[in-house]
């Protein structure tokens, strides 16, 4: 039921309870666990001897701005880039976001890693929060990119969370500061920013994060907090049989809610099936919430579990990695002389 978040790069003694705890899944790694490569990797390992095997471990290795480990790992360029490709080599663009998926997921399966929060298929629309994150402001382009990340994080033996359902490009406010509303109809929405998630269901994505805004010509709560969205449009209209996964419940926007609780309470009502609790703050509070509780549909989340993944030694000896790296990578160059 609960995704939390750890202090720092080591488990302390409190942790090591909350791991143990009724109604933990997983945690969600940060930059504020990473040191080095070397580190993160006995992080996860000690992570996996008090919980358990099938214990969910995830991170937000997106590239670009969101690149949680970085030293020691294949710089990754923004999502961006490789829609400015599509703009004049689609095909181009499509292999090369097979192939930025492929990296990203293939290096976190070799420490440890189950999977990244990625693809994220908002539209590039001038949401503060999104920015680069997104590939392109097209939806058809954005849907065939998104499928084709998804397709890469497949081959690497990683599951993939599609972001941030129904769509939260479109909308200037991010949801970390404030309450975000986005006052479109469904049917503009339908048209618009659905097609992407649409298109990814079809490629059979493992799991989709709930936006934290508001829709009001569909529902008053926000996404994360509506059975509109959740049951109505998500599962029964586009068919998502996988994973439904709040965004972070510190985030100002999910304060629609009320306290901690509270918030990990509408999120469960509403249908989601993992809640993201990311400061350790809130850790307690939030698995105080859930005691009692009955558990999510366990199937969903064991597809999360990242497939059976190459040693980071057998991974870096590995000469079609290598070419993947130096066409990724040189999109990143390609922005510094635009």
């Amino acid at each position: 039921m609960l995704m939390i978040g750890l202090a720092g790069l080591a488990l302390s003694d409190a942790e090591r309870t909350w791991l143990t705890s009724p109604g933990v899944s997983g945690v969600l790694l940060f930059a504020r666990n990473f040191a080095s490569r070397e580190q993160v990797t006995t992080l996860i390992e000690s992570i996996r001897e008090v919980a358990g095997e099938d214990f969910l471990v995830a991170v937000d290795q997106e590239g670009g701005p969101v690149q949680r480990f970085r030293a020691g790992f294949t710089r990754l360029p923004a999502l961006a880039s490789v829609g400015d490709i599509y703009d004049r080599h689609p095909a181009e663009a499509v292999r090369l976001a097979e192939e930025h998926a492929w990296v990203m997921a293939s290096e976190m399966r070799a420490i440890g890693v189950d999977f990244s929060f990625a693809p994220v298929v908002d539209l590039a629309r001038g949401n503060a929060a999104i920015g680069l994150r997104a590939f392109h402001a097209d939806p058809t382009a954005a849907a065939e990119l998104g499928s084709a990340y998804v397709r890469g994080m497949h081959l690497g033996g990683m599951a993939a969370v599609l972001k941030h359902f129904p769509g939260h490009g479109s909308v200037a406010v991010d949801t970390h500061q404030a309450e975000a509303i986005d006052p479109r109809s469904l049917d503009t929405i339908r048209r618009n920013d659905l097609h992407p998630f649409a298109e990814c269901i079809e490629a059979r994505v493992e799991a989709v994060m709930m936006a934290h805004v508001i829709y009001p010509a569909v529902d008053t709560q926000p996404a994360g907090f509506s059975k509109v969205w959740i049951q109505q449009i998500l599962r029964n209209e586009l068919g998502f049989k996988g994973a439904v996964i709040s965004d972070d419940i510190s985030m100002a926007a999910a304060g629609a809610a009320g306290g901690v609780a509270a918030r990990v309470h509408a999120h469960l009502d509403a249908g989601c099936d993992l809640v993201l609790a990311c400061f350790p703050q809130v850790v307690e509070e939030a698995i105080a919430a859930v005691q009692g509780r009955a558990a999510s549909a366990p199937e969903r989340l064991a597809a999360l579990r990242g497939a059976l993944g190459a040693t980071w030694e057998g991974l870096t000896d590995n000469p079609q990695r290598d070419r993947f790296i130096a066409r990724i990578t040189a999109l990143d160059a390609q922005e510094d002389k635009a």
